[in-house]
């Protein structure tokens, strides 16, 4: 069993002609505009889900219009929707442009979210979990102490981080077992910082992914760090929740049989398939189809 608890949010992509935008009144991307359930929590449990695994989820919304769709598709999936609180003045929303490189800019409005917070008693009626992946959202700051005394996985995605110290993201790389992070603003060489990261907040893993370049793993108790090519894909569309399916899908194969060298060569090629669909919580496949590509798709990896 795994307990995710993040963000919920409804997502508006939006197809641009390029970066930057020009500006004009009015354009028509015929088929271009779409509105979905997303958030890191969705994108997460939806992907787990396909894979095949059981999930808690936690999170909080508003009994608005917005909120009431998530609750709906949530149930369609046959996702749990009891560790859910409704006690936000409005459901966080987020509008996400993206070009035809699948280059994306992202715009997320949390409304009061930020304001919520988890206690001892939420994290009690989580029930019994073998791995708790605690997304970098004021929310779970607080239950950080408690998850940890559990003696259970941690895993956390701290996405863009652009010093070692950072303030926000302190709390969580210190709790995490598993950290992940993306390239995107690291302040000097991702071989240098994954070793630093490692250093300063005793993870056990520490992976950044790197997109079209690849991604990096750092094992603790082995002291090495892996260089993986990325896995090619013919055809991208958008690379909006990449990440989030890099993660997940590492954590799921991962806690099969504790190979991180494979769990991440399987984790790219899921994450590369994901990115031929529109939509952070769309274009997932499962773990058989995983497994059959793992043949043909194989990363390079090299110890460095």
């Amino acid at each position: 069993m795994i307990c995710i608890s993040g963000l919920l949010n409804i997502e508006t992509t939006i197809s641009v002609r390029k970066f930057p935008i020009d500006y004009y009144p009015i354009d028509y991307p015929f088929f271009g505009i779409n509105s979905s359930v997303s958030g890191v929590a969705y994108n997460i449990s939806k992907s787990l889900k396909t894979l095949g695994d059981k999930i808690n989820l936690c999170s909080f919304i508003s009994e608005d219009f917005e909120g009431k769709m998530i609750i709906e598709e949530l149930k369609k999936e046959k996702i749990n929707v009891k560790g859910i609180k409704k006690t936000l003045k409005s459901t966080p929303v987020s509008a996400i442009l993206y070009d035809e490189t699948g280059k994306r800019q992202i715009y997320c409005d949390l409304k009061d979210i930020q304001d919520q917070s988890l206690n001892d008693d939420d994290v009690n009626n989580m029930g019994a979990n073998d791995i708790y992946i605690i997304c970098n959202i004021n929310f779970n700051r607080n239950i950080l102490k408690l998850v940890k005394e559990k003696n259970k996985l941690i895993a956390t995605d701290v996405h863009v981080l652009g010093n070692i110290d950072d303030e926000y993201n302190k709390d969580f790389m210190e709790a995490a077992d598993i950290l992940f992070m993306s390239d995107e603003a690291l302040p000097y060489e991702p071989d240098r910082f994954i070793k630093d990261v490692a250093s300063k907040y005793d993870n056990k893993i520490v992976v950044i992914g790197m997109g079209d370049k690849g991604a990096m793993l750092y094992e603790k108790n082995k002291n090495k760090l892996y260089k993986f090519d990325a896995v090619y894909c013919e055809n991208v569309v958008n690379t909006v929740g990449a990440g989030d399916a890099l993660f997940s899908s590492f954590l799921h194969f991962y806690a099969k049989d504790e190979n991180a060298l494979e769990a991440l060569v399987k984790a790219e090629i899921f994450a590369s398939e994901k990115i031929k669909t529109n939509g952070a919580a769309n274009g997932f496949i499962d773990e058989k189809t995983v497994e059959e590509l793992v043949k043909v798709k194989r990363p390079h990896i090299e110890e460095l």
